[in-house]
């Protein structure tokens, strides 16, 4: 088939940031693919959600730690709709650990939180590579964090992944041009139930107002800023590649 409309696969897009990023998509007139691993419930929401805004959706289950999966992802896509234009490559995995309590991270935890983390946008990106190159122009988004940057977040080993997705981000932008741009996103604290879940209420809380009294925007992120700075990459920046932005509301400003 072929498709006028342009298409997206957005990784870990059942729930959080990757669901606002698919809806986002949409409401700017991409087909989109939505991936999950295990949220069919919330996965089905989101192609609702995103379908609403009369486009066409597949969805996908697959795990982008497997290449095997990542390769499937992309040629069912391609074959869906014959055209491959942006990637976000949203997926991601963490263990909440002190930075202090060394003993609480194994190389197992780091092991898989960089199968996830950083060695599946890069399974990712080598399989749409050659389809975005047939399509004849394509982006592609890491959503990473100011972890990667700051030397901050939910875990050392998350640190480290998301620090390795931004050099990978530089590499692959000077590798896949001209047909191909890669840019990174670097969000700070995200209203999601990733990071509820992850703190728990009380501290949740607790962080989320702290940053608000102080960040000089005096607000902390949603999926939708995630969502709007992404699609800006995709569907605009057509001379920005090889850049790491930080969408945090100027947390890395006040420490």
């Amino acid at each position: 088939m072929s498709s006028s409309n342009k298409v997206a696969i957005v990784t870990g897009s059942a729930t959080g940031a990757g669901a606002g990023i698919a809806v986002g998509l949409a409401e700017k007139g991409y087909n989109v693919t939505v991936n999950y691993t295990r949220s069919l419930k919330e996965a089905e929401e989101t192609v609702a959600l995103c379908e609403s805004h009369g486009v066409e959706t597949f969805l996908c289950q697959a795990d982008v730690s497997k290449d095997e999966d990542c390769r499937r992802m992309a040629t069912e896509t391609m074959e869906k709709w014959g055209r491959l234009d942006g990637l976000v490559n949203n997926a991601g995995r963490t263990k909440f650990v002190a930075h202090d309590d060394l003993d609480g991270l194994s190389a197992e935890d780091f092991q898989d939180i960089y199968a996830v983390n950083t060695i599946g946008p890069y399974q990712m990106s080598r399989a749409v590579a050659p389809y975005m190159k047939q399509t004849g122009s394509g982006s592609i988004v890491m959503i990473s964090s100011v972890a990667g940057t700051h030397g901050i977040g939910s875990c050392i080993a998350y640190v480290a992944s998301k620090g390795a997705l931004n050099s990978m981000t530089k590499a692959l932008a000077r590798t896949l041009g001209p047909e191909i741009r890669v840019n990174s996103i670097c969000p700070g604290f995200i209203e999601t139930r990733w990071l509820l879940q992850g703190y728990g209420e009380d501290k949740y809380e607790a962080y989320k107002q702290s940053l608000v009294k102080k960040v000089p925007l005096g607000k902390v992120c949603t999926p939708e800023d995630i969502a709007e700075t992404a699609a800006w990459f995709i569907d605009g920046a057509s001379m920005i590649t090889g850049e790491i932005i930080i969408l945090d509301g100027g947390m890395h400003l006040v420490g």
